[in-house]
């Protein structure tokens, strides 16, 4: 597996060539496909764990050993950066403490923690409330000193905008900053006037979520550079193409009671072990005799 330390090393190299795509990987073979297909770095979404692993809504069910495992799944398979959701920080400063030691010796490259109370909720949906601003400076100090790698990214998310405004997210992410975080993931941005003067009134490492059914309205990763972005993820892109995809499948399989008419959109068996490196992965056979 190649290290949190090395992959770090990396991914503050991409962001010093220019903005960074990050899909979500929704398990190891969806990862394995997002590096096959080109990309530098890729995402971890809590959403996504709690999903398609725990089968549960995003609300803070999922624990630190369950993203640890999902996380060291996908990191025994790829070779690129990864930023993982870690939501809280499951519990108060030493558990952020905590939870940055294990997820960044599974293999992640950062991660960003976020200012809600528990149990959280998505943050495109409202009735989100905030822990005090110090509450959270202590839980971001707390993480910061447990990092192993200089080059570990700790991300602070703040949810501020959508329940104290545009004012107390900047606000809060100074002081954010200024207790250890090395960047900032203001959520549910509303316009690109928004993100445009949140990258002028905060300078430093920014990550912006180009969710989709959400808040934010559609930019290229091209537009979040031009303002002064340095991460863009797509957390949940995936594996909402995939499910509609599995939805048609299912469906068709029920109506026709034969897979017969959609064969010709799968993965062949021939591509599936090609991504796998099946054949690699055989024991050499003596020649016959």
């Amino acid at each position: 597996m190649v290290s949190s330390s090395v992959r770090s090393a990396q991914l503050r190299r991409l962001m010093s060539q220019g903005v960074v795509m990050l899909p979500g990987a929704f398990n190891a073979l969806s990862a394995r496909m997002i590096e096959r297909e080109g990309f530098g770095a890729m995402y971890i979404s809590g959403a996504v764990l709690a999903n398609s692993v725990g089968g549960v809504p995003d609300v803070g069910l999922m624990t630190l050993t369950e993203s640890r495992d999902h996380i060291t799944h996908i990191a025994n398979v790829t070779s690129i950066p990864m930023i993982a959701d870690a939501d809280t920080g499951y519990g108060g400063p030493d558990n952020a403490a905590r939870t940055v030691s294990v997820l960044e010796a599974a293999g992640v490259s950062g991660i960003h923690l976020e200012d809600q109370e528990f149990p959280k909720r998505c943050g495109h949906l409202e009735g989100k409330r905030l822990v005090p601003r110090e509450e959270f400076c202590e839980k971001i100090a707390a993480a910061a000193a447990a990092k192993a790698s200089p080059d570990f990214l700790l991300i602070a998310r703040t949810d501020a905008r959508g329940v104290e405004g545009y004012d107390a997210a900047v606000e809060r992410a100074h002081a954010y900053l200024k207790a250890g975080a090395d960047g900032v993931f203001p959520e549910a941005l509303e316009s690109r006037e928004e993100f445009d003067r949140f990258a002028r009134d905060v300078d430093t490492v920014l990550l912006a979520n180009m969710t989709e059914f959400g808040k934010t309205p559609f930019l290229t990763a091209d537009e979040f550079a031009e303002m002064g972005y340095d991460l863009v993820i797509y957390p949940v892109t995936l594996q909402r193409f995939v499910m509609n995809a599995t939805q048609d499948a299912l469906r068709v399989l029920k109506t026709e009671r034969s897979q017969r008419s959609i064969v010709g959109r799968m993965q062949t068996r021939a591509e599936l072990y090609d991504l796998l490196g099946y054949q690699a992965s055989l024991p050499a056979r003596p020649p016959a005799s």
